[in-house]
């Protein structure tokens, strides 16, 4: 039993000395939903196009990490309270590893966006095919960064205005009830957006590499790690404080819709490379050639 510190209040007691097992836990969980990211980024970057992630995938997954970010926040706000009331700065650093790892992701995803919007093909004469599939048009690309934006401002806006219409009475900093009920209420309705909008998420990407039937610029490579990640990570939050189911539903949800679409890539990827085997160049050449022309390009270039 360690002896508090009179400076220390009872609430946050529970914050001091955290494992060393479960800070290793988080730093790993961390530093994979980082790199996770990476292979994504690169892919884009490299091949210089934006070609088969659709815009509805990355519209939903933005406006669903918003939700998942705010919701962590609200629900983390009594551990983070902790902070400034002398628990330290490693055990302040531990307690908000749940709220850094939900704002990484959500961060990374973004960039993902961000690099949709950078290399999104314009004036592209589609190769001949027999598929239905459109490529989206730059309005779509950039309506679903202005939504984006729009739907974080709305999100932020309406966490103000429940923070001040009631604001919370002297509850355990530890507890989920250190915060109003209406603030509490919005936080759990954030969870369940955010759980609905990811498990909606995949649908439209799905439909599109189902159609293209090709990996495009998806990375295999971010998927793999991701898949059974979400699972792991979900673990992790549900065993934190502050924490309720709200929190890591979304990434249980996420994670068996991405396996589907790993699934599903995995298979176009290996007849593709099969195909390329058989036959190099041909039509498909010039047609991603005329993909790689970016969307926020200079014209110069």
């Amino acid at each position: 039993m360690f002896r508090l510190l009179p400076s220390i209040p009872p609430e946050c007691a529970n914050l001091l000395n955290p494992s060393n097992l479960n800070l290793f836990f988080s730093l790993f969980i961390l530093a994979g939903i980082l790199v996770s990211y990476l292979p994504q980024h690169h892919r884009i970057i490299s091949r210089g196009t934006a070609e088969g992630i659709s815009p509805v995938f990355l519209l939903l997954g933005v406006t669903s990490g918003t939700c998942a970010f705010a919701n962590i926040l609200i629900l983390s706000n009594g551990v983070l309270a902790c902070c400034g009331k002398g628990i330290g700065g490693f055990n302040c650093f531990a307690a908000s590893l749940g709220v850094a790892q939900v704002g990484t992701q959500w961060c990374s995803f973004g960039v993902i966006l961000l690099l949709f919007l950078i290399y999104f093909p314009r004036d592209v004469v589609p190769a001949p095919t027999t598929s239905r599939f459109t490529m989206p048009k730059t309005q779509s690309a950039l309506s679903v960064a202005i939504l984006c934006v729009a739907h974080l401002v709305a999100v932020a806006v309406v966490t103000f205005y429940f923070s001040l219409l009631s604001p919370p009475a002297s509850y355990p900093a530890h507890s989920s009830t250190s915060i109003s009920p209406q603030l509490t209420a919005w936080a759990n309705f954030l969870g369940l957006q955010s759980m609905i909008l990811a498990s909606l998420q995949y649908i439209p990407q799905l439909f599109t590499t189902w159609t293209l039937k090709h990996v495009g610029s998806l990375s295999i490579p971010m998927m793999c790690i991701q898949t059974p990640g979400s699972f792991v990570w979900a673990v992790s939050l549900a065993s934190r404080e502050g924490t309720k189911w709200s929190s890591w539903i979304t990434y249980v949800v996420t994670g068996v819709l991405q396996g589907t679409l790993l699934i599903m890539c995995i298979i176009w990827e290996l007849k593709d490379r099969k195909e390329r085997k058989e036959m190099s160049g041909g039509e498909n050449g010039a047609a991603v050639e005329g993909e790689r022309r970016p969307l926020l390009a200079s014209e110069a270039s």
